[in-house]
């Protein structure tokens, strides 16, 4: 065949391949202010930078499918964010739903593989039905589409995996989620195992979609997602900030920016946030938002488990991870969920090489029949083990109250690199109220509680704890900036380049 008429027909496929699901569908889209597969990606990744793999790839089920699967639904290759390097898959859900099937698994397969050889983020941008019948039906399609690829589900956070549930985010987009250090999800999406209908006639009954897998399921219950957004064109964007703190792999440090203006400034307003009585509560995110670099503060899983806030910042242009207990929720106390989102946030900054400062000021573990029916036990002991396995620089910060084992958990002892203090710090086995009623047996109100109260307290102050040098110093709270980018400067790790020993590599993403 001469070369024009073979070049030709390449043009021809290409441009069949691009045409996605069509004019009419994708039109549909354009009416519900819905973002297509190409527009994704074009505000995900920096302009030009696109390089795409398996543009000609189909359904091999048929030639009728075939015909009508191009790209077989998902867009896949690399592109640069930032000026970085990353692999990415988008779904085209106007092209069979963007349903999963064995050419667009390879091509799947094919970036995820890179991106771990080769050190790069990956990223994958959900809508999708889930597994495509009947490709997936009887024992020659379950041979063909599932089990044959071992690393699949693999995660060594070898990279960082990021992705995002957009409207109908059924099977792999849901995989992708769970399996991701960062998940962000849109606000009217679903996100779930099975569509609506299929588990309606699963469990014979009509089940709601919101119920199923809705946002605020997954905000404040199940944990799953990250990160919510109104629009297609957030959910990028929030993509695009995560891995602005994150390096390209493990073995990488996360990049340094420059100090944002007014940054350091006017440490003194930590002093009209912290309360002079001690029983009083405040937000702690306000206190973090005076010590980090101004507007650098990304909280993740804000609606769960909010008596603790985690969040990635920068401190003086740095990279680093925040853990801090929030009394404003719950006076502090840690709950089930509340540990969960600090175990996920440590393995997250320990496998990615980010220092870790916590500002503690809980008054223990959430406790009663409820704690132990989620597993207290349980989610107390894993986070402890954390603690004990981060091996990042991390900073301790004691504010005010540190009672019982979350003050260990917390990093405490000697769980850190360095624990400084503020004068407001109580540190105890518990509650001096509690403590007063086991020991002396007087509530308050009682005769002569003020009086057992006032024994019990004696001790809490830090002063004890630094002259016998647990506490490595006593700071004022306006002086908290200054001594972290100090103390994170002494403990950056030298002999590694800063990279950590990523012993929590392989803890689950979602447990």
């Amino acid at each position: 065949m001469p070369h024009e008429a073979i070049l030709t027909e390449l043009d021809r496929r290409r441009e069949a391949a691009r045409s996605m699901g069509g004019e009419e569908k994708l039109d549909r889209r354009r009416e519900r202010g819905q973002l297509n597969a190409k527009e994704r990606l074009e505000a995900l990744i920096d302009e030009g930078s696109f390089y795409e793999t398996g543009l000609l790839g189909r359904s091999a089920f048929s030639a009728q499918t075939a015909e009508k699967s191009p790209r077989d639904g998902k867009i896949t290759g690399f592109g640069k964010i930032d000026g970085r390097d990353v692999g990415v898959v988008v779904n085209d859900f106007t092209t069979m739903g963007a349903s999963t099937g064995a050419t667009n698994s390879k091509k799947m397969g094919y970036i995820r593989k890179t991106c771990t050889e080769k050190g790069l983020p990956f990223v994958h941008i959900g809508e999708s039905t889930g597994a495509r019948l009947p490709d997936a039906m009887g024992s020659r399609g379950m041979g063909t589409m599932l089990g044959n690829d071992t690393t699949q589900f693999r995660r060594m956070r070898d990279t960082p995996w990021v992705a995002a549930a957009l409207d109908t985010s059924f099977g792999s987009s849901a995989w992708m989620c769970c399996c991701a250090d960062f998940a962000v999800m849109k606000k009217g999406s679903i996100m779930s195992v099975s569509s609506p209908r299929l588990v309606s006639m699963a469990i014979g009954e009509k089940v709601d979609m919101e119920e199923l897998g809705g946002w605020r399921l997954h905000a404040e219950q199940t944990g799953l997602i990250d990160h919510f957004v109104d629009t297609d064109a957030e959910a990028m964007e929030a993509i695009r900030r995560f891995l602005s703190y994150m390096p390209s792999h493990n073995g990488a440090l996360s990049p340094t920016a420059a100090v944002t203006e007014g940054s350091g400034e006017d440490q003194e307003r930590i002093l009209d946030i912290l309360p002079e009585t001690r029983t009083r509560v405040y937000n702690m995110k306000k206190i973090i938002e005076v010590i980090f670099d101004t507007g650098s503060i990304f909280e993740l899983k804000p609606r769960f488990g909010k008596s603790a806030v985690v969040a990635l910042a920068r401190l003086d242009g740095k990279v680093v991870g925040v853990v801090a207990n929030n009394p404003q929720v719950g006076g502090g106390a840690l709950s089930a969920e509340a540990c969960r989102k600090i175990i996920d946030f440590t393995v997250l900054c320990d496998s990615f090489n980010i220092p870790i400062v916590r500002l503690m000021d809980t008054p223990g573990f959430v406790v009663g029949t409820d704690a132990e029916r989620r597993g207290a036990p349980g989610h107390i002991m894993n986070f402890m083990n954390a603690t004990c396995l981060t091996t990042v620089p991390q900073v301790t910060v004691i504010c005010r109250k540190a009672y019982g084992r979350a003050y260990v958990a917390m990093g405490g002892g000697a769980h850190n690199d360095t624990m400084i203090a503020w004068p407001t710090a109580e540190v105890s086995f518990m509650d001096p109220v509690f403590a007063t009623n086991i020991v002396h047996n007087r509530a308050p109100g009682d005769e002569g509680f003020e009086e057992a109260l006032a024994e019990i307290q004696k001790d809490l102050e830090i002063w004890d704890m630094a002259t016998i040098f647990s506490a490595h110093d006593v700071i004022k709270p306006q002086e908290t900036r200054e001594s972290l980018i100090r103390i994170l400067d002494i403990h950056q790790q030298r002999r590694t380049g800063g990279i950590g020993q990523h012993l929590m590599r392989t803890w689950p993403t979602s447990y």
